[in-house]
């Protein structure tokens, strides 16, 4: 019997512990103007703003990268990254930015991109054909 209980609680504190952990990590997904509300840590979904410069030199600060996401709602913001440029961030269709906003500047502490698919160019091959 003491050894069924001492298993239950040990389980028990593992599951609590594994819930408490994740929860520190959830982080909802925002706008860019839900972001200047909250000033908590948001995901922001959104496209690369190619009308807008982006700047990173390796040679000055290899770990700060600044660029222009526009979000689902149309606004552009400048977005921060103190990491080094991703590779082939030009090419991104879709970016997901997590972080917060300092003023007017989403301060970005992971970038995620979505690449195009390699099998796009095929489907619009085959899409002209027919």
């Amino acid at each position: 019997m003491k050894k069924s209980l001492l298993f239950g609680l040990i389980f028990l504190g593992g599951a609590i512990a594994l819930l408490v952990s994740a929860s520190k990590d959830i982080t909802s997904y925002a706008s860019f103007s839900d972001a200047r509300k909250s000033g908590n840590a948001v995901k922001i979904v959104g496209q690369l703003d190619k009308t807008k410069d982006m700047v990173y030199d390796p040679v000055k600060d290899a770990n700060s990268f600044s660029f222009y996401v526009m979000d689902k709602s149309g606004e552009s913001i400048q977005v921060i990254l103190k990491a080094a440029k991703p590779q082939d961030f030009e090419l991104s269709e879709q970016i997901v930015v997590t972080g917060k906003m300092k003023d007017n500047v989403f301060i970005a502490s992971d970038v995620l991109l979505k690449c195009p698919s390699k099998y796009k160019d095929e489907e619009i091959y085959i899409k002209s054909q027919s």
